[in-house]
């Protein structure tokens, strides 16, 4: 592509989601300019449903920064999750265990609020970009070339450049193998999920064990659920029925003593899932955010918020790298950020394993599960521990 347009920018940020939008929105608060580049379009992103809990520091950034309160009004405060399994429901309190709680807030709406906020105040977003390319990472003025969504050829040159574009990063392949390390595990089982337009069947989230596998039932709205069982990653979602969806969400839980509140189904997927991780999470004047430089499995909740907690510090940064023209802070805050995603990684990694069955689980596997549930559930030390890892480290480490 030859270029017909060359601009200039402090930081080039690529991918518009939550991470990218509150990282450009952070930045101009302190002063700094950047643009962000998204392919999709903003009506594409904001039909596209996510998770929707989120820790007491992301719902403080948002709040404190001044992008929305809407997440108060709005959202649906959580100060506990239920673990059910061996028949019974055991509730893991945070607000008595460590005094912190959760916010029910789809991360949707968090979308829509950092791009009101970015159209208020003038932020340069470009939705629906095409022909996206980074260039010339290790020099001290990357470029990155697209094509804008009035057909435009643009060279964009900046003094940093960040990859915040999501599980399948172009960004992230631009730093050269021999500079970078890979970490993945995959899982041999997915998430059926589903969104019913029913009451919620409980106050807060439920957790379930049972022989015939896990189950999470979480909420949207008063009028919308989100729920979620175990399968195999190639189920075919044109394979079940609302019938068939709800007599296997229905078992599950009734294994444990719920009975869940049902009705039409609007939306079925299956979601397979990984842990992931690059490092460093910097390149020359590369950096990476979010899910570019990681992903986690979706049972600790942490996906968004580790995007979230991932910008604050590199704002922090940034602004040391722009104020002093030297690179050197984007090896900080590789450092600063991968000591919480590794936290992060073993946290989702653990719940996910207490509370999925393994396809070729033995009697043995299962009973020990519900053991490692049960001294989770009955010890104050346990509990405490999930309770804190749930709802967020303080402090962006």
């Amino acid at each position: 592509m030859t270029p017909t347009t060359r601009t200039r920018t402090q930081v080039a940020v690529v991918g518009g989601g939550p991470a990218g939008l509150l990282l450009t929105h952070l930045l101009a608060r302190a002063g700094i300019e950047s643009v962000v580049l998204e392919v999709r379009t903003r009506r594409e992103i904001e039909e596209t449903h996510r998770a929707g809990i989120l820790e007491q520091e992301s719902v403080d950034v948002l709040v404190e920064s001044g992008v929305s309160d809407r997440v108060l009004r709005d959202g649906y405060r959580h100060d506990g999750i239920e673990l059910a399994f061996g028949g019974v429901s055991h509730r893991v309190d945070f607000q008595g265990l460590v005094g912190a709680s959760t916010q029910l807030y789809p991360q949707t709406d968090v979308f829509v609020d950092l791009a009101d906020a970015r159209a208020r105040d003038g932020g340069d977003v470009r939705f629906g970009v095409s022909d996206v390319s980074v260039h010339d990472i290790e020099s001290d003025t990357p470029r990155v070339l697209f094509t804008d969504a009035d057909g435009t050829a643009v060279e964009l040159v900046a003094d940093v450049v960040v990859g915040a574009d999501g599980s399948r990063s172009h960004c992230r392949a631009q730093v050269p193998e021999a500079s970078r390390q890979q970490y993945f595990r995959e899982y041999p089982f997915a998430w059926f999920g589903i969104l019913t337009e029913a009451p919620p069947s409980a106050p807060e989230l439920i957790y379930n064990h049972s022989p015939a596998g896990f189950a999470l039932i979480s909420s949207r709205t008063e009028t919308l659920q989100r729920m979620y069982f175990q399968c195999d990653p190639s189920e075919d979602v044109d394979d079940w029925s609302d019938d068939r969806i709800w007599s296997e969400l229905q078992g599950r839980l009734g294994a444990n003593g719920y009975t869940l509140k049902e009705g039409p189904i609007t939306s079925r997927s299956v979601l397979p899932f990984r842990s992931f991780v690059q490092e460093p999470m910097h390149h020359g004047r590369l950096v990476l955010a979010g899910d570019a430089a990681h992903t986690v499995p979706p049972t600790g909740a942490k996906g968004l918020n580790l995007a979230l907690a991932d910008v604050r510090v590199l704002a922090e940064e940034l602004e040391r790298v722009i104020a002093k023209g030297d690179p050197a802070p984007l090896e900080t805050y590789s450092e600063r950020a991968l000591a919480r995603v590794w936290k992060t990684q073993h946290f989702s990694y653990w719940m996910t394993t207490m509370l999925h069955t393994l396809p070729d689980a033995s009697p043995f596997d299962v009973r020990r599960q519900e053991g490692e549930l049960a001294l989770i559930s009955s010890s104050t030390a346990g509990s405490t521990y999930l309770a804190e890892a749930y709802t967020g480290w303080p402090g962006a480490r």
